[in-house]
């Protein structure tokens, strides 16, 4: 039975709510889900069929030291636009797949429409380099400030982890309420190693940009 976490909380992934060795962690998929909140007036007006919004999932590898230590680099697309950060450890809409091979985002969800995981993230975590030590995921909501949209106005968030055979291992679940106005951005959760296996834990610590760039500063050596 899948454990539901509460903020703060920590799991050792391998193991069911027993303390039992049952997850199989060669491939787990973090999902992430999440609703816009029913409104009426101006922001029922706001997000209504035709409005976007649009939250981002995003991965960031980082070493014993919590930092990310590749921030990839720059590339120029067929149509000109420069895109930083590619093939580095961070893995996000424009660098889908790290290089590794081994932790890759699989689409965008625009609206957040339908049942169960919006975005995921596969993690081989059996398969992960040992200079990997822990791996936190965001969301952020695209141009959320420029369109006065921000996690308020979310409900039933959740972040969840399966394992290989379609097991659900834990889940955190999170909706917006005054607290969390004006925030655009949420770091949801963390797994990271622990005496040779891997550990789960719920944050959710909203912050107010927009950009996963300026989180990124806080765990760059650059910084």
């Amino acid at each position: 039975m899948a454990i539901n976490l509460q903020k703060g909380q920590t799991i050792d992934l391998r193991k069911n709510d027993r303390g039992e060795s049952v997850y199989d962690l060669s491939k787990v998929t973090i999902g992430l889900g999440w609703d816009v909140r029913k409104q009426g007036g101006f922001f029922g007006k706001l997000f209504s069929k035709e409005a976007e919004y649009d939250l981002d999932a995003v991965a960031f590898l980082l070493d014993g030291n919590g930092k990310v230590a590749n921030l990839g680099k720059t590339v120029q697309t067929n149509e000109g636009r420069q895109i930083a950060l590619y093939q580095g450890d961070v893995v996000f809409f424009n660098s889908m797949q790290h290089p590794s091979g081994n932790i890759w985002l699989t689409g965008d969800n625009r609206t957040g429409a339908g049942d169960g995981d919006d975005e995921q993230i596969i993690v081989k975590l059996d398969q992960l380099d040992e200079s990997y030590q822990k791996i936190l995921f965001l969301v952020t909501i695209y141009q959320g400030k420029q369109n006065n949209q921000h996690f308020g106005m979310i409900e039933n968030a959740f972040i969840r982890a399966v394992d290989a055979k379609g097991k659900e291992i834990t889940k955190y679940s999170l909706s917006g309420d005054a607290s969390m106005n004006g925030k655009c951005a949420m770091v949801f959760a963390e797994a990271y190693r622990h005496n040779g296996d891997w550990k789960f834990r719920a944050i959710g610590e909203p912050h107010q940009t927009d950009n996963f760039i300026e989180i990124l500063k806080q765990y760059s050596y650059s910084n």
